[in-house]
């Protein structure tokens, strides 16, 4: 029986589904080690943990690869499937490569209301995406729509990776991206 079958975890190499990048480079080494070991002191747990290691991955990698689970599992004494399971259930980390600007636009009903769709498509146009979480051809941006950003009061509300902007029209995206080129 191996290790992932036993769950526990050896190395990055025992990546489920034969998805293993042999040139995957640990994310926890050296000072980022340091930081995720001082990150553990303010936590009663390594478990409570993760949100925030799964975190600092995503911070240095753009996203958080099926080899970036199983350090941060053994980093934190988890099983891959449960650090897979928290990647899947959360929507801010990413599980694949996205542009160097993520975009996510709420499109709930008071913000179709207000023409969130058309923003979207605004966004779609003016980025170069073709289609809702596809990456631009610059590798630039990335689109998405997301189910609510909490400003109900200021629709359409977007986020451009951690910079919150309300009250977005389809005329203003040209010069909002403009801000990110």
């Amino acid at each position: 029986m191996s290790a992932h079958e036993m769950g526990g975890v050896e190395s990055p190499a025992d990546v489920p589904h034969g998805r293993h990048d042999e040139h995957y480079q640990p994310v926890f080494v050296g000072a980022r080690r340091a930081e995720l070991d001082e990150l553990l002191t303010r936590y009663p747990t390594k478990m409570a943990a993760l949100l925030p290691a799964l975190w600092m991955v995503q911070q240095d990698r753009g996203w958080v690869s099926e080899e970036a689970m199983v350090e941060v599992a053994r980093a934190l004494d988890l099983t891959p499937a449960y650090v897979k399971g928290v990647v899947t259930f959360y929507t801010m980390y990413h599980q694949h490569p996205v542009g160097k600007y993520f975009i996510q636009v709420c499109t709930t009903s008071p913000c179709q209301v207000c023409g969130a769709e058309e923003v979207v498509d605004a966004f779609l146009r003016h980025t170069g995406c073709e289609e809702l979480g596809v990456t631009s051809p610059d590798d630039k941006f990335t689109v998405i729509e997301v189910e609510c950003l909490g400003a109900c009061g200021f629709a359409t509300p977007v986020m451009i990776n951690e910079d919150f902007i309300e009250s977005v029209t389809p005329e203003g995206v040209p010069d909002l991206i403009a801000r990110y080129k």
